[in-house]
């Protein structure tokens, strides 16, 4: 059965290039535009491994999508969220892992970015 990721980020160039990435990894990707898309994508899909969230989005941000998302008994520790963002100030990584992201990568980033944040988080991939 393939993984799914769920990539959260309203630069539609970034759901693209992240998508290639994830797709060359072996997932089966979807995409949502602001948080509060991710989150009817969470209740269309309850099988995603992994969610790559951007912090600054319209409609619902990112942070705010983590706290709900939190905050959802069935989704406290799962699924993986990675944070994609440029919001690369220590008080904001930390704000983010207190709420709930296990882990955090800063723009730009490389597929070798991805797949080090993914072992981190302990999800397996195709190489």
């Amino acid at each position: 059965m393939t993984k799914k990721a769920l990539i959260v980020d309203d630069a539609k160039v970034v759901r693209i290039s992240l998508g290639r990435i994830m797709q060359a990894l072996g997932f089966e990707v979807l995409e949502a535009a602001n948080g509060a898309l991710a989150q009817e994508q969470m209740q269309a899909h309850d099988d995603i491994s992994v969610v790559l969230l951007d912090w600054n989005m319209p409609v619902m941000n990112g942070y705010d999508f983590l706290v709900a998302l939190r905050s959802d008994a069935k989704h406290i520790t799962e699924p993986s969220v990675i944070m994609v963002t440029t919001e690369t100030g220590m008080p904001s990584m930390l704000k983010a892992l207190a709420a709930g992201a296990d882990e955090y990568i800063m723009k730009p980033f490389d597929k070798e970015m991805v797949m080090d944040k993914l072992d981190i988080v302990g999800i397996a991939y195709e190489k």
